[in-house]
């Protein structure tokens, strides 16, 4: 299956809705990238292309592809047959005629998928009345066909043969009219393409909000009218009440318009039909409704995902029942209460042959589902280690239960990091861890505090001592001072009296004397400096050892360090 829905990874922000609205089990992938976040990319084997993803994402990180570009390359080069789904009118109700028209002048035939319904309802209404086929799911939407073929095969055989409109509209125009145009169908639908690229009958798939963007883009001015009715001029001839197939239960309400005794079921919408499909496939045959009317859409057709529509429920009704309203006075019918033969089916009885609108579908081979031994590790890994654990289906992982989360990650679609139960024990234990590292922290900030204190009490008794040593040296240095001058005075004076009398010898004697008490002095003052300089060594001495617990005490912090809590 070609790529229909895309993901644009740098917008993704891992918050799982478009899991969470994907009615397909196995179509995303979630990855963990190395920056931590989640990304959640598509299968396109395993997507339906529904489009449930793109209108549940609020970070536009979801797209689609179509054909609008390619079909306009080619529309330059050759003229292409557009085949119209009739939602386009409840979509662009005052512009969908300036669209048709748009083409027209570019050399384009237009016709009217409503003529293609029409068939479609006639193909199964003789079918039913030739008890070809038992209890059927209807098959206009392409998602629930391409769901059928993937997660339900054993339903094909109930998965009705009838081609979808646009599809009968295809086979009419090539079998019927002769027709070998290219043929792009303008639809508000991205799974179309799906239907296209297996039944090989429309080479394009052109959406209306692709269309769209691409007239703004160009600077194509599409005129609005005033929609006051929904006549047109299209190739051949316009449909009846096949208009009304885009509306929810729009096949239904045809078959009763012709049979109202036949036992019809509906339901729509992605948060419903899927569930009721699977409830469908666990019923006994008996059980079933003759139709089973189906619709990925929950307001059908009209609000398609590729519509980008502005128009709400209410808007779409109101443009629907005034469509049926100008379809019914299209119907020319006979009998009483209009419910005779309808010249129309009267046509395609007589020119048309039933077996040119039947198609086939290409089963796909389910994967087994893990047995609750194969899923008891991965629910290890996930952090559930009780029954109650596994219960939890919270839905934050974006699947409907814990089960189908464990599923998912035995297919390889998911890992245990993306479940909250798993993020919440990851969390406990690094708080645990954290809280036992900090204790230890605590307990060396103690240590590390007391030496401090020991080494601000060292600190302190050097600096007396350095105090010390300055007063000792400035003492010093004023009496060797005082002595130098003494011993100066003592050369003058000898050199005064060359021959001493008694009076000189006393002086002189007197000089000395103060001479030796300003070396005692000195020696005192040198006594004083060495105390300080042992102190000074003493201080120094037990600086290191503190210095050195200090170090002992950070290696502890080294041994001790917070590594990082990995979740293996």
């Amino acid at each position: 299956m070609n790529e229909l829905i895309i993901v644009k990874p740098e917008k993704c922000v891992g918050c799982n809705a478009c899991v969470r609205s994907c009615p397909a089990p196995e179509a995303n992938i979630t990855r963990q990238l190395n920056d931590g976040r989640f990304v959640t990319n598509v299968d396109p084997e395993r997507c339906i292309a529904c489009g449930a993803c793109i209108k549940a994402c609020n970070h536009g990180a979801r797209d689609f592809i179509d054909d609008t570009e390619e079909c306009m390359s080619r529309l330059i080069k050759e003229k292409i047959i557009i085949i119209v789904s009739p939602a386009i009118k409840a979509v662009l109700p005052l512009k969908w005629k300036g669209v048709l028209d748009w083409f027209k002048s570019q050399g384009c035939t237009v016709y009217d998928a409503a003529f293609g319904a029409d068939i479609c309802t006639w193909a199964h209404l003789r079918t039913i009345e030739q008890s070809k086929i038992g209890n059927i799911i209807t098959q206009p939407c392409a998602a629930i066909v391409k769901y059928i073929e993937m997660y339900q095969p054993k339903l094909l055989k109930n998965l009705s043969p009838i081609q979808s409109p646009i599809a009968c509209s295809a086979t009419y125009i090539k079998k019927y009219l002769r027709r070998t145009n290219p043929i792009a169908a303008l639809t508000p639908c991205i799974a179309t393409k799906a239907e296209f690229t297996d039944t090989g009958l429309v080479d394009y798939n052109v959406t209306i909000e692709k269309l769209m963007g691409y007239f703004e883009r160009n600077g194509i001015n599409i005129p609005s009218d005033s929609g006051e009715d929904f006549e047109y001029k299209f190739e051949d001839q316009q449909g009846q009440l096949g208009s009304i197939f885009s509306r929810p239960g729009g096949l239904r309400d045809n078959l009763w318009s012709y049979d109202p005794e036949l036992n019809i079921s509906t339901s729509e919408g992605v948060g419903k039909v899927y569930a009721e499909i699977d409830m469908y496939a666990k019923m006994s045959e008996n059980k079933h409704p003759q139709v089973f009317d189906v619709l990925s859409c929950e307001f059908g057709c009209n609000l398609g995902p590729a519509t980008a529509s502005t128009q709400t429920s209410f808007d779409v009704m109101a443009t629907m029942r005034l469509i049926e309203r100008e379809a019914k006075n299209r119907r020319k019918n006979g009998g009483i209460l209009g419910r005779g033969e309808n010249r129309l089916f009267k046509r395609f009885d007589e020119d048309l042959r039933l077996s040119d609108f039947l198609r086939s579908y290409k089963p796909s081979t389910p994967s087994p589902i893990p047995s609750d031994k194969q899923l008891e590790p991965i629910y290890e890994k996930m952090g559930m280690h009780t029954q109650d654990d596994r219960r939890y289906d919270c839905h934050a992982c974006g699947h409907k239960s814990c089960r189908e989360m464990a599923i998912a990650i035995y297919r390889g679609l998911n890992t245990p990091d993306n479940c909250i139960v798993h993020a919440k024990s990851v969390l406990l234990a690094r708080h645990s861890a954290l809280t036992l590292q900090h204790e230890k922290l605590s307990a060396i900030a103690s240590e590390c505090l007391a030496l401090s204190e020991k080494l601000k009490e060292g600190i302190v008794t050097i600096n007396k001592s350095v105090e010390g040593i300055d007063r000792s040296t400035h003492a010093t240095s004023e009496r060797a001072s005082v002595v130098k001058e003494l011993l100066q005075n003592i050369v003058e004076f000898c050199s005064d009296n060359p021959t001493m009398d008694e009076d000189s010898v006393n002086q002189l004697i007197s000089i000395l004397k103060m001479t030796i008490d300003a070396f005692s002095d000195l020696d005192e003052n040198v006594t004083v400096t060495s105390e300080n300089s042992g102190a000074i060594n003493k201080s120094v001495g037990e600086f290191r050892e503190l210095i050195k617990g200090l170090n002992e005490v950070l290696e502890k912090t080294g041994e001790t360090r917070i590594d990082k809590v990995t979740t293996n």
